[in-house]
């Protein structure tokens, strides 16, 4: 017979805080009591089914409430969110509690079963879907409306009573954790299967895609020192670095899709079906009802929000592009007054003034990625889009069209339009190690750094009466509260998305690109796992099966750059003597061999990929 959610009883001997909310100070307590009600509430009633319990503290505030589930309530969740665990015959399937003892480790009195992470993800979702029913405002706070079907914690966020929910770290398994990621230096590979299982599958495919890039750049790196030692200044010996470099680009893109399959198959998020994509909290309208599914919520028209884009977020766009080439102009100004320079002095001073013209467009570059990346988050919000999925994709168009132009403009028209390749060398490793210097700065040392200084500061403040492990709760509770919010992995790949695009378009005239960003990329594992573990609040953990709308930018960026190196390599001496008399046929070859290579080489990876994974499975059955 099929358990249903009335058997279930609120009451756990064992209380394991999993989530922490935190309210406005000053929230009226008939808020308090109600939405505490409705998360305690059995399902039937319209409620979480959960466990609450305040955090008193030395002050008396009730402010901050610690929110848990019974083992029997985290088994049913995981049932409703389509959580995807391990059978005894090896197979993947959805989890379900009527079936709960065919699947691996499953024990009644195993709670290790779902990970924290699995069940802070669950507690978040049942939260998330708390919905008002008859309620017409949030009680105290008549301007709060509520409609049957919004969801509570949603509206409470905007109204700014509920400040933030976050989940708790667990400091056993983090300190686990930090001793095997980052603890001690080491090579080897990352240990992705703690990672996911502590933060979750989105930030292990993040740095499952760092690890796998690193050593993806090291026969670039490899061939690329060498090659740099002997012929850096002979620029007319790039061609067979470019070819490879045009075949490298192609390959290890279409190698990574077979990886990530391998690893979310084994983890349950490549079967693990989509929930239904609810409103994002930003979104606004008119209260309507929506025709799939018939609740009412607000509606706004495609047409408005078309117009909104149109007419403004492309215009918008396109002035802030025009901006990058016009300071792309200055720093050409620059580079030809240092090059003035350079020609009357001749001294050991003015060589290295020939590098400040690129070291300023490079800090400039950085300042203006920030500022626009402030000015597109607030268009694409103000552009009102009623799903997350398509909020973010959005604003990946708009930063990455503007960071593609604004990085790499300047190296096209260096190339293609001065055919000046010394030029070329130094702008393209002035660019890359300036811009991998300010990155680790900006996003983990200084970061890294605030920190420790509020962790000593509240230590400072911290006293309480209650034992050692009462003590231990609120400081760590109240140094979380406290420590940056993760918003995601948006800027982690953005840098390594430009970064790819530094070593795949021009680094056959700058070997050397490939070794540097190696250096970066080790250095980004440990101060990433750094800022995870010690900078900011633990993350709730997201299912996913892939890298999302950032593996079609990085098949982009590889298609330019298998466009760039043809062009590239047709404008060689070696190659222009096979062609003394029409430069139209050389074209047209250059042209013909982007086509045949794009074609031949992810057909022929995929086709490889395709036969290992059926030469694996035959293994699987004989065995």
């Amino acid at each position: 017979m099929k358990e249903t959610w009335s058997f279930l009883d609120t009451f756990e001997p064992n209380f394991r805080p999993l989530v922490v909310i935190e309210l406005a100070k000053g929230t009226k307590k008939e808020t308090i009591e109600w939405f505490t009600k409705r998360i305690v509430d059995k399902k039937a009633d319209g409620g979480a089914q959960l466990l609450i319990k305040p955090l008193v503290t030395e002050n008396g505030d009730e402010n901050i409430y610690l929110v848990g589930a019974s083992h029997l309530r985290l088994l049913l969740g995981a049932e409703t969110v389509g959580l995807v665990k391990e059978c005894n015959d090896n197979s993947m399937r959805s989890f379900t509690y009527s079936s709960r003892k065919t699947f691996k480790d499953f024990a009644d009195d195993n709670h290790n079963f779902l990970t924290m992470s699995e069940c802070q993800y669950i507690v978040k979702h049942e939260l998330e879907n708390l919905r008002a029913r008859d309620e017409k405002m949030i009680p105290g706070y008549p301007q709060a409306k509520l409609y049957p079907g919004k969801s509570i914690v949603r509206r409470l966020l905007t109204n700014g009573i509920l400040l933030q929910i976050f989940p708790l770290h667990d400091r056993e398994e983090l300190k686990k954790l930090r001793h095997t990621w980052y603890g001690r230096v080491k090579i080897g590979y990352q240990p992705l299967d703690e990672i996911r299982s502590y933060f979750g599958e989105t930030i292990a495919l993040y740095f499952g895609f760092l690890e796998y890039f690193t050593f993806a750049l090291i026969p670039m790196a490899i061939i690329g020192i060498p090659y740099y030692v002997f012929a850096w200044e002979d620029y007319d010996k790039y061609v067979m670095f470019a070819t490879f470099n045009l075949l490298w680009s192609t390959v290890i893109l279409e190698v990574w899709k077979r990886i990530c399959a391998v690893m979310t198959y084994r983890w349950g998020t490549l079967l693990m079906k989509r929930q239904f994509e609810e409103p994002r909290p930003g979104f606004h309208g008119a209260l309507g009802v929506n025709p799939v599914t018939g609740r009412e919520e607000p509606v706004y028209s495609s047409i408005k929000r078309q117009l909104r884009i149109y007419l403004v977020s492309v215009p918008f766009v396109c002035l802030c592009l025009y901006f990058s080439l016009y300071v792309m102009m200055i720093y050409f100004d620059l580079e030809q007054w240092a090059l003035d320079y350079h020609e009357e002095d001749k001294s050991t001073f003015s060589s290295l003034m020939l590098y400040v013209p690129s070291i300023i467009y490079a800090v400039v570059i950085e300042i203006m990625n920030r500022i626009y990346r402030y000015a597109a988050e607030f268009l694409t919000s103000w552009e009102n889009h009623r799903l997350e999925s398509s909020y973010q994709n959005h604003l990946v168009l708009k930063v990455l069209v503007f960071n593609f132009l604004n990085c790499f403009a300047s190296l096209f028209y260096i190339a293609f339009v001065l055919f000046d390749m010394k030029l070329l060398r130094q702008s393209l490793a002035t660019l890359l190690i300036t811009s991998q210097i300010l990155n680790q700065f900006a996003e983990s040392l200084l970061p890294y750094w605030l920190q420790k200084r509020h962790v000593k500061k509240m230590k400072k403040h911290i006293h309480s009466p209650k034992t050692d492990m009462d003590l231990s709760l609120v400081e760590q509770i109240n140094l979380e509260k406290e420590m940056c919010t993760y918003f995601g992995t948006f800027d982690d790949y953005l840098e390594l998305f430009l970064q790819f695009g530094y070593v795949s378009l021009f680094s056959c005239v700058y070997p050397l690109a490939a070794v540097f960003a190696v250096l970066n990329n080790v250095t980004e594992i440990y101060s990433d796992a750094l800022k995870m573990c010690r900078v900011y609040k633990r993350p709730f953990a997201e299912p996913t099966a892939n890298i999302g709308v950032w593996q079609l930018a990085f098949e982009t960026m590889s298609v330019i750059s298998v466009v760039t190196n043809c062009i590239l390599i047709g404008m060689s001496p070696q190659v222009n003597a096979l062609f003394p008399d029409s430069k139209m046929d050389l074209v047209l070859t250059v042209a013909l061999v982007e086509v045949a290579l794009g074609i031949s080489f992810k057909q022929c990876i995929s086709n490889t990929l395709s036969i290992n994974h059926m030469e694996r499975r035959i293994k699987q059955i004989k065995e």
